[in-house]
């Protein structure tokens, strides 16, 4: 493609349109450039999310197969476990080195207990998991785990490609500009399919047939598009939710409303206090492991069993140990539906409950953002959860190749031409002037989105004065 492809409208640069008209045949021919140039510049950028994010959904089955040994044991016909405390021992007994922060014992009968360390040799960021046997205390392995979700190294290198290319804060960028306009092509391109003249309402919901063309693969085009468009803007949403400029504002509107994550507060000294956060208490930051607490300590049994008699029932568990100035932290982890994500803080003097959080008390919004959050990392439903991120992912792979394809073959074996300029000339003031401020205020509240949005129609404006110059000359 060269310059003079994209700058060669279908008719003459800047030439003066027709009348302002009303309405969506105003509006349409807008849209179809904003889209097109959408798809064009920004498309590379969510095909590298879309195809990791294809890896990243797949490597949950391909995790529980690679690690299989660590993961899973046999259940004896008796299955009846040891006490933690002894599986705990055997971790600490196989790597002595390391500082215990948190323990999760197995929740289904044949799953090993994941004794999670702070260790020096433990990648950054990571905690050291050792993996035990809950019924020998044999140690299965170590690895290291990575958050909340546990994830292995598999997943944990997949997850650093699509969430930032395995280059670090910059390349969190890369992330957060596809994430900020995956929602705006996914609308753009829904109301343009909605708006298009069809015979037949088939025609809306399932793809032409017929010979290889522009408009079957533009059928295609916009019934999986059609299909997709719920699940892409929801990524959309969740993906800019912990991004680096979207989501700080996002984050402040939310403490705005009183949609901000409730803490607990595990502290059994005046002023401690621990948050009941994702990371509470086992962050896996390597270079400065928790000072364990000193004092009496009632011991990780006696602590699931004080947690237990306060309500945490869920078999899927995680518990926190003290360090220095708090208490044991216990959760529940269990994000299927319905999701167990109550916790507990306990005095490790006695079991005595410090504080407690329930998540039926968490605001609305933030009920809907770890909703959100859990859905796009694969973990709220389970194999449904990951199955449905691997089809949306595959579905905006195939979008983009099929976009590319229509803009070949509308150029006829070369690529294709944008929509002629001038066309927001065609749109009335009343809609183009709340068209602006919206997109103002949109491009501030998304800055990735705006300042893209700027640097197009700055390439735009070039490419219009170098057709304009070459028309005279």
């Amino acid at each position: 493609m060269t310059i003079d492809d994209l700058a060669r409208p279908e008719t003459a640069p800047d030439a003066p349109g027709p009348r302002p008209r009303g309405g969506w045949s105003a509006l349409r021919p807008l849209l179809l450039r904003l889209h097109f140039y959408a798809g064009v510049l920004v498309a590379p950028f969510l095909l590298v999310a879309a195809v990791s994010g294809l890896l990243y959904a797949l490597s949950f089955p391909a995790e529980k197969l690679l690690y299989a040994h660590e993961l899973e044991v046999p259940v004896p016909e008796d299955a009846s476990a040891l006490p933690l405390s002894r599986q705990v021992a055997a971790a600490r007994a196989a790597n002595p080195d390391g500082t215990v922060t948190a323990v999760w014992p197995g929740a289904e009968p044949g799953a090993t207990t994941r004794v999670l360390m702070a260790d020096p040799e433990a990648p950054e960021g990571t905690s050291l998991a050792v993996f035990v046997d809950p019924y020998t205390g044999a140690v299965r392995g170590q690895l290291p785990s990575y958050g909340s979700t546990g994830a292995l190294p598999l997943r944990t290198w997949i997850d650093g490609l699509h969430r930032d290319l395995r280059l670090g804060e910059p390349g969190r960028l890369y992330s957060e500009l596809a994430a900020s306009w995956l929602w705006v092509i996914a609308l753009g391109g829904l109301l343009l399919w909605l708006g298009r003249r069809r015979k037949h309402r088939r025609a809306l919901l399932l793809p032409e047939r017929g010979p290889r063309s522009r408009r079957r693969t533009l059928s295609w085009h916009g019934a999986v598009g059609l299909w997709a468009v719920a699940g892409l803007v929801a990524l959309s949403a969740t993906g800019l939710t912990w991004s680096t400029y979207a989501g700080e504002r996002i984050g402040a509107v939310q403490d705005g409303l009183g949609g901000a994550t409730p803490t607990l507060s595990a502290g059994v000294t005046a002023g401690g206090a621990g948050s009941g956060g994702e990371h509470a208490g086992h962050t896996g930051h390597h270079a400065m492991p928790p000072t364990p607490a000193r004092g009496a300590d009632i011991g990780v049994d006696r602590a699931v069993a004080a947690a237990r008699a306060a309500g945490i029932d869920s078999p899927s568990i995680s518990v926190v140990l003290p360090a220095e100035g708090n208490g044991y932290v216990v959760k529940e982890t269990d994000k299927q539906f319905p999701v167990e994500l109550d916790s507990v803080a306990l005095d490790p003097a006695d079991g005595t409950v410090l504080d407690e959080l329930r998540f039926a008390d968490y605001p609305l919004l933030a009920k809907l953002t770890r909703y959100g959050i859990d859905a796009h990392t694969g973990v709220f439903l389970g194999l449904f959860n990951q199955l449905a991120l691997a089809a949306l992912a595959l579905a905006l792979v195939l979008l983009i190749v099929w976009g590319y394809r229509m803009w070949w073959l509308r150029g006829q074996g070369r690529w294709g031409r944008p929509i002629a300029r001038g066309t927001w000339r065609r749109v009335p003031p009343a809609l183009l002037l709340p068209l602006l401020a919206a997109t103002a205020l949109v491009g501030w509240f998304v800055p990735l989105l705006g300042l893209s949005l700027v640097a197009f129609l700055a390439v735009d404006l070039v490419l219009a004065f170098a057709a304009r110059t070459r028309s005279r000359a």
